[in-house]
């Protein structure tokens, strides 16, 4: 088991800035667990380590934000040669490949909305008329009021 140190912390927080999942980082040769360094955050081990480690994160997923738009603007496979029976060739759609954009896609937007949810969630404004403050109002029903 690899220990707390400066050296670790740091480097496991420079992959994260690229976007990389805690993951994916810790199965590099050298690394700790992903326990061990989710451990680390919550113990906020060294001198302040969990901050440091919410900001890589942070700045991981403004990546992976931008990977979105590269992801919904990148055609290049969506064509595929494909061989017919007299041995012409056609360009046909590659189902397959865009199926699995828009998973790439969708996983993305759904992870920033619950990680980043001031910046990527669903937005619900509530307010009164005209963008106004909300008003309530309190309405008692007696006897004559039910007639």
């Amino acid at each position: 088991m690899i220990e707390y140190s400066a050296e670790v912390a740091e480097k496991v927080c420079r992959e994260l800035v690229t976007g990389r999942t805690l993951i994916d980082v810790c199965k590099d040769d050298g690394m700790p667990s992903e326990a061990a360094v989710r451990l680390w955050a919550l113990e906020d081990r060294g001198p302040g380590f969990a901050a440091q480690y919410a900001r890589a994160r942070e700045i991981g997923y403004l990546r992976m934000a931008d990977e979105v738009m590269g992801i919904a603007d990148d055609g290049f496979n969506d064509w595929m040669d494909r061989q017919k029976r007299d041995g012409s060739t056609e360009r046909v759609i590659d189902q397959e490949h865009i199926q699995r954009s828009r998973l790439r896609f969708d996983a993305r937007r759904w992870l920033l909305s619950k990680a980043l949810p001031k910046i990527y969630g669903d937005k619900l404004e509530l307010g009164g008329p005209d963008g106004g403050p909300i008003q309530v109002s309190v309405v008692k029903f007696t006897e004559d009021t039910e007639k």
